[in-house]
């Protein structure tokens, strides 16, 4: 299976930490994000990654060639303009469309003990065009799903639903997820495009997007300061160290 690993954030909320680097090289207890994500995709059976950049792009470029890519193989995807989550794996749909295969796509700001497996399975054996992890936390930004676990929405001020769904569950999404490369090929966006626009249309359509439940997993989002030194404290904790 392939992967990509969303990397190309400006990461204004982790100044000053990346006042002279991009996110995906901050360290978290000692290793880069960027070196987490892998290692956790590598761990999983992933073999072939590609990664966007944007701020700092040379500076990724020459960490993964110091580190051999980490014994995977790694693309670069580079973005002259950040083009979002739709925009940025719009741009490197030729990685995927090699082998037409299903593929995990994770945000490099994202540590969690999410079952990668698991939610691979959950994927195939659904049949959607792609499957979001989602949980049941506090967010800023809801998607709704019906009681199938099938996209049908998301909040804002108010419910605003893309089909009929009654008493949707209002769940957070997790930034892992599983995508067939039919998703690659319905893309209408164009230019920079968050990835939820495109599951909130082809849900309008009809097609599946589906919810995989991991209440049960840790999760943390890397995205500020305040978060990556609670992190640190956690994985200086011995009970913590799958994260």
């Amino acid at each position: 299976m392939k992967a990509m690993v969303l990397a190309a954030g400006l990461g204004t909320r982790l100044r000053p930490l990346t006042n002279d680097r991009p996110k995906a090289l901050v360290e978290v207890g000692g290793r880069t994000m960027l070196e987490i994500t892998l290692e956790r995709l590598r761990a999983f059976g992933v073999q072939d990654v590609i990664v966007n950049v944007h701020h700092y792009a040379d500076m990724i470029i020459r960490y993964l060639r110091a580190h051999e890519n980490f014994g995977m193989r790694i693309e670069v995807s580079c973005e002259e303009e950040l083009l979002d989550t739709g925009g940025g794996i719009k741009k490197a749909a030729w990685f995927f469309l090699e082998d037409d295969q299903p593929f995990l796509v994770h945000n490099v700001d994202v540590l969690s003990t999410i079952d990668l497996g698991r939610l691979v399975s959950a994927h195939q054996d659904s049949g959607a065009m792609a499957t979001l992890a989602v949980q049941e936390r506090k967010t800023s930004r809801y998607l709704l799903f019906d009681r199938d676990g099938t996209l049908c929405g998301r909040r804002g001020s108010a419910d605003e639903l893309v089909r009929d769904c009654a008493a949707p569950a209002a769940l957070a999404f997790s930034g892992i997820h599983v995508l067939s490369p039919e998703v690659l090929r319905r893309m209408t966006e164009e230019g920079a495009f968050s990835i939820i626009s495109t599951y909130l249309r082809l849900a309008g359509e009809g097609k599946k997007i589906a919810a995989f439940r991991a209440d049960e997993y840790r999760w943390r989002d890397l995205g500020r300061v305040e978060s990556v030194r609670e992190a640190e404290r956690e994985l200086e904790d011995p009970s913590q160290r799958s994260l």
